[in-house]
């Protein structure tokens, strides 16, 4: 029985403390809605903190969530923040305890908050999933943290000369849109940034930030300005499997002619052309992932040098089957003007009747009738005679034919000499070639009598399998330690 009364009683103590604890709850909870009545009662929301007094200060720290992505072409970079902003109003204290409200996001619509912006910015949205990411904290003097979780998109003007092999300074720009120093004034709290050493990048690695701020001088006042800047090292490792070794594969692949015998011509210029065309897609390739900028930058020297590697490798078996075909065509032409020589000696004196021939129709611009017996005009067929029987005769009547026809001045140029009949152009002075063509023509015979004469085009081969190799590898030990000591 003792026991049972023992249980009642203590029942009872239970039930009534937790009356007690839920009235008290209840009042603190009326007290809350009360005090935060009270401090909007009368808040005007225009004005700011301490307005007509001494400027607001307004810290600042940023916690980096994530870098989601860096764009060469658009220059910019993407990045996730969380943004806290703290300063004092002294309007909505309400206690002189320690004391803490934490209220919902809405309730910064109901007060007055910093305008700040940041300058850089290209593009921005506020987490809302699964309600806007906005806290407010209210201390009891009046202290506030406003906080927000957002992500923007900030440009990030990068200087690629050194692509691939270039580090970036990307900066965070934060100031206040609408109030000059003379109303608010912005300052890095004691730890400024967290989250940079967690942060990773696909294609960079973060070396190191740096913190400062400064005063910008605008069309509307003098402005404070707090600045966060991220040294950014790239990684070249995907370059170097995606770029850069290719391209030596490609211009290794170009020397294997240099070991195909040189008379077979499809097969070096089909692997010649190949090479050129592959360095050609990688280079379009390249430049697709770039923005349109004219200055040269490290990547462009390494794929154009490639791409004169390949094609001197296409212009080597060039000239080495010029001079295979060359020496064979000499050799041809000179076998067949011997044969013509040999030939020759037998018509000598049909050669010098042809040389007299010219030699006396050298002057003359008209068209000549060679056999005066096969002419189309009759009178000059029936005069023949009387062309034979007086000289001075023939001179007046072939003054009487068209300006176009005449006799020849020798009978045995008709009849002894005559190989062919028809009518016959006889060209006057040649025509003189001009002095810069001459000189030309002359400077390039001089070149050619200078030049070694090449009697086994197979050294042209043997030469290319050393000096190609050799100049790579000079070209790649002076590029690569110029860009990376740098």
């Amino acid at each position: 029985m003792m026991l049972k009364l023992l249980g009642i009683w203590f029942i009872l103590i239970t039930c009534a403390w937790s009356q007690k604890n839920a009235l008290m709850i209840s009042d603190r909870l009326d007290n809350v809605t009360q005090t935060i009545s009270r401090l909007l009662e009368g808040y005007d929301i225009r004005l700011r903190p301490d307005f007509g007094g001494a400027p607001l200060l307004v810290g600042m720290d940023l916690t980096i969530a994530s870098f989601d992505a860096i764009s060469e072409v658009n220059m910019d970079y993407t990045i996730t923040l969380y943004l806290n902003q703290y300063w004092k109003d002294e309007r909505l204290a309400f206690s002189n305890e320690d004391e803490v409200l934490t209220l919902s996001g809405d309730f910064a619509e109901k007060i007055w908050v910093p305008d700040t912006f940041f300058a850089n910015d290209k593009n921005s949205f506020l987490h809302d999933v699964t309600e806007r990411n906005k806290l407010v904290r209210l201390n009891g003097d009046g202290s506030i943290t406003y906080g927000m979780r957002f992500t923007t998109t900030l440009a990030c003007m990068m200087d690629l000369h050194y692509y691939p092999l270039d580090s970036q300074n990307c900066t965070v720009e934060i100031e206040s849109y609408g109030y000059t120093v003379m109303d608010v004034v912005m300052y890095w709290k004691n730890r400024p940034v967290r989250g940079v050493e967690e942060a990773e990048l696909p294609q960079f690695t973060i070396i190191g930030y740096e913190t400062n701020d400064r005063k910008e001088r605008l069309a509307t006042g003098i402005y404070q300005r707090l600045s966060l800047s991220f040294k950014l090292q790239r990684n070249i490792g995907y370059f170097i499997f995606q770029t850069y070794l290719p391209s030596i594969l490609i211009v290794m692949l170009s020397w294997v002619s240099f070991w195909i015998n040189h008379e077979a011509t499809s097969a070096r210029v089909a692997l010649g052309i190949t090479t050129v065309l592959t360095m050609t897609t990688i280079s379009t390739g390249v430049r697709s992932s770039l923005p349109r900028i004219s200055y040269v930058k490290a990547i462009d020297i390494y794929l154009v040098m490639c791409f004169v590697f390949v094609f001197a490798a296409l212009l080597e078996y060039a000239a080495v089957n010029y001079t295979y075909w060359g020496a064979r065509a000499k050799k041809k032409s000179k076998k067949s003007k011997d044969n013509e020589e040999n030939k020759g000696s037998k018509s000598n004196t049909i050669s010098s009747c042809d040389q007299n021939q010219k030699n006396l129709l050298r002057n003359d611009d008209i068209i000549e009738l060679q056999d005066i017996r096969m002419s189309p005009l009759p009178s000059i067929r029936n005069r023949k005679l009387s062309m034979k029987l007086n000289v001075h005769d023939q001179q007046d009547s072939a003054s009487t034919f068209p300006p176009s026809f005449r006799y020849s001045r020798t009978s045995g140029y008709m009849y002894t000499c005559r190989q062919t009949p028809g009518l016959r152009f006889r060209g006057g002075n040649p025509v003189h070639k001009p002095k810069m063509f001459h000189a030309i023509r002359k400077g390039a015979l001089v070149l050619k009598a200078s030049m070694p004469k090449i009697k086994d085009v197979n050294l042209i081969d043997k030469y290319s399998r050393i000096i190609f190799p050799i100049t790579f590898l000079i070209f790649n030990a002076i590029y690569w330690l110029f860009y990376i000591l740098e």
